[in-house]
């Protein structure tokens, strides 16, 4: 594999994503292809485009198990009466020389085994009685234990037509079509179809080894104890299964300690099994980034310029990156952050497509999209909370089409008000004397009018609540009425002396709908206090 060296800049210049990409896929080359066998290929991209030699199936097979009949024989046939065929033999699958089928005779006939000739159909078993004269079969007994079952005779059931249950040859491909296109990645469905057409080995381009490093002293591996100071290792095992994700063969290497010399002994040791070497950590500004101090001044023995350069990206996370090559076979070397979403996100935007260059893939990158930002960031954390659902009081003006009461310091949505007065005030702006209270029940639990559904919570107001303001058209009086009205509402009708006096109120509590022309009326009065 040939690299070239990257652009090489002052140390501050802040280079873009894009830039770095295009460097890092201008150096990496696909790797050479190489024949392989079958499940050693798969993961694999081809090389070359493969074509079938012969056709699939290159003969007519039965897709079903039964007997191979001509169309003419079986004509007509049906339960009460079934057309009665002698059977000359089985044909099994791999079977060599078949046998012939002439008029009035059947052969039975197992799925995948060649078309006899003269049959020119095939007839499910269980359309007939198998031989044994006894009604339709759902099978057919081992040959095993019921070898009669290749002879004597057979009654069919149902009429077939023609190439009924019949695999055409070469229904599949034919001979000369193309199987599989260069640049395909093989798997499972795809060897099935190589071996199928008789490919024992494929040319593909090999998964690539890809090596993974992770640095710093503070790493343990996971199911060792920590001690002060200690963290236990993730992106080893991140990035190591990313890039099996990705298509390549990789290797994790066990944390290396923040020396520059054990780490350089490191990388030149796991040079000869990778295609690509990958750390992450020590790659920024401070004091123990060995990574940085170990490979600033590494190159490549016989190629002037080459070497590891530390970049600084116009991008969070993952400022600090670096990329170049290294050893005689110039190995190119991927530098990422030590953080590990940093170090996830530059494999996604680095390392990945970097992998897929070496399998020799075409699209490299992920599928990308545009999309717009409407809202301001942390909007949400500079919001109030959410408004404190009111408590519902149940008054009379709780009609359809009039304004609903919430409790003091609940918030008031449309149409709604939320104030208090002191008890026992007047109301100069709605004309309330005083005196008027929430309609409430002893328990607490506030009930909707007959007739009509609360589709809120319904609770106990409080006795300072103010009286709701009364709709612009209409003033309202005191709410001592409307509690009269709903006690006596709470009992149905009775007979009895006070009959008038529960139907009464029965009809004030049950609202009536108003014509579409006028006004809704307002509350009612109580005629004590109307004649006031």
């Amino acid at each position: 594999m040939s690299s070239t060296a990257p652009r090489t800049t002052g140390q501050d210049r802040l280079w873009s994503v894009d830039e770095h990409l295009e460097d890092i896929l201008a150096t990496v080359r696909p790797l050479e292809p190489i024949e392989l066998q079958l499940l050693d290929a798969q993961g694999c991209v081809l090389v070359e485009d493969v074509t079938v030699p012969v056709s699939l199936p290159p003969f007519d097979n039965s897709s079903m198990d039964g007997y191979a009949v001509r169309v003419a024989d079986v004509a007509g046939a049906c339960e009460e009466f079934p057309a009665v065929l002698e059977v000359v033999g089985d044909v099994a699958a791999g079977q060599a020389d078949p046998l012939t089928v002439g008029p009035g005779q059947a052969a039975r006939i197992m799925t995948g085994a060649p078309l006899p000739p003269g049959a020119e159909t095939v007839v499910p078993v269980e359309w007939t009685d198998g031989g044994l004269g006894e009604g339709p079969v759902t099978g057919m007994r081992a040959r095993a234990l019921a070898p009669e079952g290749a002879a004597g005779q057979v009654r069919v059931y149902r009429p077939a037509e023609a190439r009924a249950h019949v695999r055409d040859k070469g229904s599949d491909v034919k001979a000369g079509d193309r199987a599989l296109e260069a640049g395909t990645v093989l798997g499972p469905p795809q060897i099935a179809l190589l071996a199928a057409i008789g490919r024992g080995t494929v040319r593909v381009r090999p998964r690539p080894r890809v090596v993974v490093l992770s640095t710093g002293s503070e790493l343990v591996p996971p199911g060792e104890e920590l001690r002060a100071g200690q963290i236990h290792d993730s992106n080893s095992f991140a990035l190591t299964a990313a890039a099996r994700d990705a298509g390549a063969i990789a290797y994790r290497v066990g944390a290396v300690a923040d020396d520059a010399e054990t780490l350089r002994a490191t990388i030149e040791d796991q040079l000869v099994r990778a295609d690509l070497m990958v750390t992450t950590g020590g790659v920024s500004v401070g004091a123990y980034d060995v990574v940085k101090e170990a490979l600033s001044h590494t190159g490549d023995e016989d190629e002037p310029g080459s070497g590891v350069e530390f970049r600084k990206l116009a991008m969070q996370p993952g400022k600090p990156q670096g990329f170049g090559s290294i050893g005689p076979d110039h190995t190119p070397l991927l530098a990422l952050p030590g953080n590990p979403v940093s170090s996830y996100v530059s494999f996604e935007l680095f390392v990945r497509p970097a992998i897929r260059t070496l399998m020799g893939l075409e699209d490299v990158h992920r599928p990308r999209a545009r999309a717009k930002l409407t809202a301001r960031p942390g909007a949400h954390l500079t919001q109030g909370p959410p408004p404190v659902p009111a408590r519902r009081v149940l008054r009379r003006h709780d009609l359809p089409g009039r304004r609903q009461r919430i409790a003091p310091g609940g918030r008031a949505g449309p149409g709604e008000r939320a104030d208090r007065r002191p008890r026992g005030r007047g109301d100069r702006r709605t004309g309330h004397r005083g005196r008027g209270r929430p309609a409430r029940l002893s328990h607490g639990t506030a009930r909707p009018l007959p007739g009509h559904d609360d589709t809120g919570p319904a609770v106990r107001g409080p006795r300072t609540g103010r009286t709701p303001t009364a709709p612009p058209y209409r003033r309202h009086a005191s709410t001592r009425t409307t509690t009269r009205a709903w006690r006596r509402a709470r009992t149905p009708p009775s007979t009895g002396t006070r009959h008038n006096d529960h139907a009464r109120a029965w009809r004030r509590a049950t609202p009536r709908p108003a014509p579409a022309h006028t006004v809704p009326p307002g509350p009612r009065r109580s005629r004590a206090r109307a004649g006031r």
